[in-house]
């Protein structure tokens, strides 16, 4: 194991968009691993957009990705003293319009079609997946 670094500046920067906070509220929530396809189906965003603020987040330290296949799985970052702390921060923000129940809500009906505790059936809604919009 090692042990990762996050600049509390870089983390800020990061958080500082409403899709990368519902990406990690959804994973905060959740205490999931959550693939691409999952995220589009359960954030109702497109693909691309999401495949971004993935990166980003990634990029300040807060996700970790493993390969399964030909799907990526997102996860929090373990092992840093921060992410306690900043998971409280992140699950303490006020849903006044119901977006994180309602992308939670998506999120459990999507883990419905996993097989053996992975995706393996890819975007559901056709119009994210392809942008078409």
């Amino acid at each position: 194991m090692h042990l990762i670094t996050v600049k509390l500046e870089e983390v800020f920067q990061a958080l500082a968009d409403r899709t990368r906070i519902r990406i990690m509220r959804l994973l905060v929530d959740t205490g999931e691993e959550i693939c691409l396809c999952e995220l589009v189906d359960s954030l109702q965003e497109l693909q691309y957009k999401l495949s971004r603020h993935l990166k980003t987040l990634r990029q300040a330290g807060l996700l970790t990705t493993i390969k399964d296949g030909r799907w990526l799985y997102h996860r929090l970052v373990t092992g840093s003293p921060t992410m306690g702390p900043l998971s409280d921060l992140i699950r303490s923000v006020p849903d006044e319009d119901d977006v994180f129940s309602g992308d939670l809500a998506r999120f459990r009906e999507r883990i419905c079609l996993r097989e053996d505790g992975r995706c393996r059936v890819g975007i559901q809604t056709s119009d994210l997946a392809t942008g078409a919009r």
